[in-house]
């Protein structure tokens, strides 16, 4: 399934992954370069006008607060326009000012407005050609504005007589070309930063696509979609659960298949949340996290015996893979059962023929009352075997796995024996969880006994209320007080594995089913020395 991009097709951009990042890049960094530049020039031509009419403003100030200026303006009268006009106090001192400060000009003014200064003689005598009203009001004005001289920016300041009174006013002027010349002076040293700054972004995005290129294999953005769509299409359809984690502990993902196995609600947010905070602690925990070490490790979920497999990644987080193997493992325990049964069947037939071989040497003799004896009393053992159990266990299923397992027991020359203490009503909640738990102990009793010095199992099953007690009593070896907890670990076993199946399971599944059930399930000395195993399941009989 593949995902073009048209948008770029139809641009005629590149379809590599990395030259698009590149080029995107690229326009970025000069569009911000761009956009820098205008946002820093925007503000330099207002402060530069700013300090333009603050110088103007402070000349004024320092004309104003010449005495002789106000003096002069008090007692000369007001000259006419000409040459005659440049020799007039105001205008020397005025003058004066305006070279010693580099203004265009500075104009002194009298109440009604009409200059007695400025650079062009002419003009002395004649009205300010912008409005005074504010500086003869008392009031400092800073301004850009259009005069005779041209564009120029102002500053205005009253001229106070010796008592304070307004007398006049002061004018000075900054020509506004010297701030425009010194706005344009500052574009090229600005152009050559920004220049600097998009070369060194270029040099970045190299570097970077460089980088991206290696990571994505130079593959194009179509191709990367195509690659994501087919690997959630494939983690979401595979029988096999998946479930990645990230180099702290966290889960990346987890498919549905693993949602399942690992009992997970399917809307569940676990993505980003820790494996121990998901899953508790536990030995699926354990084998997931990479606590636990190994190819194929079983591990048992609730109802579930699961195959695991944890893989790990460069950046340091890991894939598990997660397999079903209940089914599997249903078929394998029954698979056991079975060969136990044919085997049990095999030694009674060849009992059978060699009592039949007696009975029929008894009667060719003519001993027939010793014939009938024989068939009584054989007859009679089995028939009391299987009369014992049912007395005693009145579930039908229990008691027949009882009867098959008595069987197997003599065919190996281990008794099988039921305690005195023996007896379960037929109220069981659920029957097949207890005869998996019975036949799990039972088989291990018999593996343990097999090879003692006085091979015996007893299995004393009785109800105390609503609760059934459950009691394995072996003459082998033991169990250390050490790995008594041990034993009921998924994976553990003394025993070698058998061909179509994996060993270590059937402990930890006699503890999580009791547990299920609120029950417990614990490993001790038995009075008589070897193991004895116990298990207790509250409100197991109706």
């Amino acid at each position: 399934m593949r995902f073009p991009l048209l948008s770029a097709r139809r641009l005629g951009l590149p379809r590599r992954a990395v030259s698009q990042i590149l080029l995107t890049q690229l326009a970025i960094a000069a569009g911000v370069a761009v956009l820098a530049t205008g946002l820093f020039l925007a503000p330099l031509s207002a402060q530069l006008d700013d300090q333009a009419m603050r110088r103007a403003l402070a000349i004024a100030q320092s004309a104003a607060a010449d005495p002789a200026l106000a003096a002069g303006l008090l007692t000369a009268d007001p000259p006419a326009g000409g040459p005659a006009a440049a020799d007039g106090p105001v205008q020397s001192s005025a003058e004066r000012i305006r070279r010693a400060t580099g203004a265009e000009y500075v104009v002194v003014m009298d109440l009604n407005g009409i200059r007695r200064s400025h650079p062009s003689p002419d003009l002395i005598g004649l009205p300010v050609s912008t409005d005074p009203r504010d500086a003869l009001a008392g009031r400092e004005v800073m301004e850009i504005d259009e005069g005779t001289l041209g564009r120029s920016a102002r500053g205005k300041v009253p001229l106070l007589a010796a008592d304070g009174e307004i007398v006049g006013a002061v004018s000075v002027g900054i020509a506004y070309d010297s701030v425009r010349d010194r706005l344009l002076g500052a574009i090229p040293g600005l152009l050559a930063y920004a220049g600097g700054a998009l070369a060194a972004g270029a040099l970045a995005a190299c570097l970077l696509s460089r980088r991206i290129q290696r990571q994505t294999r130079d593959l194009a953005f179509s191709d990367i979609a195509g690659l994501l769509a087919e690997r959630e299409a494939m983690l979401h359809s595979i029988r096999e659960g998946v479930i990645a984690l990230d180099p702290g502990g966290r889960i990346r993902l987890v498919n549905d298949e693993a949602a399942r196995l690992l009992g997970l609600a399917p809307d569940s947010a676990v993505a980003g949340r820790p494996l121990d905070d998901v899953l508790g602690a536990g030995r699926t925990t354990d084998v997931l996290a990479g606590r636990v070490a190994g190819r194929d490790l079983l591990t048992v979920r609730g109802r579930r015996v699961l195959v695991a497999n944890r893989m790990p990644t460069r950046d340091g987080g890991a894939v598990a893979t997660l397999r079903d193997r209940t089914e599997l493992e249903h078929l394998s325990r029954e698979l056991d059962s079975t060969r136990g049964l044919i085997d049990a069947l095999r030694a009674q037939d060849h009992e059978h023929a060699n009592r039949l071989h007696t009975v029929l040497g008894l009667l060719e003799l003519g001993l027939h009352e010793e014939a009938a004896e024989f068939v009584t009393e054989v007859v009679g053992v089995h028939r009391s075997t299987a009369e014992q159990v049912t007395e005693r266990v009145h579930d039908p299923l229990l008691a027949a796995l009882l009867v098959g397992k008595t069987t197997v027991a003599a065919e190996r020359g281990v008794p099988l024996r039921l305690a005195d203490s023996t007896l379960l009503p037929d109220r069981l909640v659920d029957p097949g969880g207890l005869v998996t738990i019975v036949g799990n102990l039972v088989d291990n009793a018999l593996d343990a006994a097999a090879g003692s010095a006085a091979p015996l199992v007893e299995v004393d099953l009785h109800a105390e209320g609503r609760t059934a007690v459950l009691r394995v009593r072996d003459s082998g070896p033991g169990v250390p007080a050490a790995r008594r907890e041990e034993i009921f670990t998924e994976g553990w076993s003394t025993k070698q594995p058998s061909g179509h199946r994996e060993r270590g399971l059937g402990l930890a599944l006699v503890r999580r089913l009791a547990q299920r059930q609120g029950g417990s399930a614990w490993a001790g000395e038995a009075a008589d020395g070897g193991a004895e195993f116990s298990v207790v399941l509250p409100e197991a009989l109706r």
